[in-house]
């Protein structure tokens, strides 16, 4: 038998003992990781000794193992410490403004939702901190070096973009839950639900239908009114960058002329009011995201994604590969993928790179330091995350900026200097294949 076949069954055989392994030292030792960052690699993971992996690579991979096999099987934020990985200041990240057609210069950060969406189940308070959505949680989030605030756009029945992600609003009116969907509601009416502007004036209370069907009072720490795409232009920071979600029902079959119709209000609002402010569309509709990038060519559209984590009647949502070829087809210039869709096939990474795609992730591994200092080193241009205060301070560990001037260049362009370990190939390639089988 070849030498170097033999070699690789067996770290094939050994990661899988890995994988059994880490399901029940996730029960022994994540508590200890949680509480003391610098605890020792335990003693299972002698079988990698001969394998000649270094105590660098082991350190890092697998605090990032043992969070992501236990963080991928559940929906909550629960278990992410509440300190983060490496408490550090960071000067602010430069804007990263983009063009249609241009990726990425930087690896950027986005806030989602604001500061992070609500998780109304979670027993987090920080997933419960600031009202989702909403001109509070937008600069709330600005205040950290991040790069754009990613949040959802539809369009009220009388052509006012306004921002929320669920398709229906909840209340309850005389004893009994209330619901609208919400392209069918004026401007006025849905600004009607949740508190007003007007503190003399009470708004219909809401209630949030969480996956498995219950409805749960919308309660968070600090509330705010909803607002609309324009006011989110005009008060929020103008440094802050928008990644606008285009949301559309998931099980609903749209006509183009129906799609160019919302997608045009939603344009006449940003070219009216964006100025310099660096904007991505994103969409999980495919015709949508291909609708707005032949409506304009200012801004970059990117295609979001599940990457086949789950399974829809369009096809073209189902795959990395699918949503590759349907960016290439319509002129897209990239894609917003669930992170765990990215680590089950991290061999997606350089054909989307070769499709000349931007590629950014998207999911609750995201809110795991390790997880997204991994992303890094594979080359992905930037991730969307809750926990915006914790990332962003665990980030500006592994990545110094830097800018340096081109020589006689007028507004030369800043550099991104990456302070990072020197892994070898070996390592690198033993990480990306341990990840997928974390994240089953």
């Amino acid at each position: 038998m070849n030498p170097c076949y033999k070699s690789l069954q067996i770290v094939s055989q050994q990661i899988k003992i890995l994988h059994h392994r880490l399901l029940f030292l996730n029960e022994c030792f994540l508590p200890l990781l949680y509480q003391n960052r610098a605890i020792p690699i335990p003693n299972h993971f002698a079988i990698f000794k001969p394998l000649g992996f270094s105590h660098r690579l082991l350190s890092i991979a697998f605090p990032m193992a043992l969070k992501a096999a236990h963080v991928s099987g559940v929906p909550s934020l629960d278990h992410v410490p509440e300190t983060p990985a490496l408490s550090v200041s960071s000067a602010h990240l430069p804007s990263g403004a983009m063009k249609a057609g241009q990726k990425p210069t930087k690896f950027l950060v986005v806030g989602h939702r604001g500061k992070g969406m609500n998780a109304l189940l979670s027993p987090d308070r920080r997933m419960k901190e600031l009202k989702e959505n909403s001109i509070l949680s937008f600069n709330a989030a600005g205040r950290f070096p991040i790069d754009l605030v990613e949040f959802d756009v539809q369009v009220t029945k009388d052509d006012c973009p306004v921002i929320f992600h669920d398709d229906f609003i909840y209340t309850e009116e005389d004893g009994r839950v209330s619901e609208k969907r919400m392209t069918d509601l004026t401007l006025e009416e849905f600004l009607s639900y949740g508190p007003q502007k007007d503190i003399s004036k009470a708004g219909k209370p809401l209630i949030r239908k969480t996956k498995d069907g219950r409805f749960l009072k919308w309660s968070v720490e600090s509330d705010y009114p909803l607002c609309t795409l324009q006011e989110a232009f005009e008060l929020v920071d103008s440094h802050i960058g928008f990644n606008i979600e285009l949301k559309f029902d998931d099980y609903i079959n749209y006509q183009d002329e129906e799609l160019t119709q919302t997608l045009q209000a939603v344009l006449n609002v940003v070219f009216k009011y964006a100025k310099d402010r660096p904007i991505i569309f994103s969409s999980f509709q495919p015709d949508a995201a291909r609708v707005i990038a032949k409506l304009q060519s200012s801004y970059p559209v990117y295609f979001l994604t599940n990457g086949g984590t789950e399974i829809y009647p369009d096809a073209r949502r189902n795959s990395l590969e699918e949503a590759v070829k349907h960016c290439v087809e319509n002129g897209l210039q990239g894609i917003v993928s669930e992170v765990k869709a990215i680590f089950k096939f991290p061999t997606a990474i350089p054909k989307i790179k070769e499709a000349n795609l931007g590629l950014i992730t998207y999911g609750v591994l995201n809110n795991v330091p390790e997880a997204v200092y991994m992303q890094h080193l594979m080359g992905i241009n930037g991730v969307i995350v809750d926990l915006v205060q914790e990332i962003t301070e665990s980030l500006a560990e592994f990545i110094n900026h830097k800018t340096e001037e081109e020589n006689g260049a007028e507004g030369g362009e800043a550099k991104e200097v990456i302070n990072r370990p020197n892994f070898s190939q070996r390592e690198i390639s033993f990480l990306l294949r341990l990840i997928p089988e974390l994240v089953q």
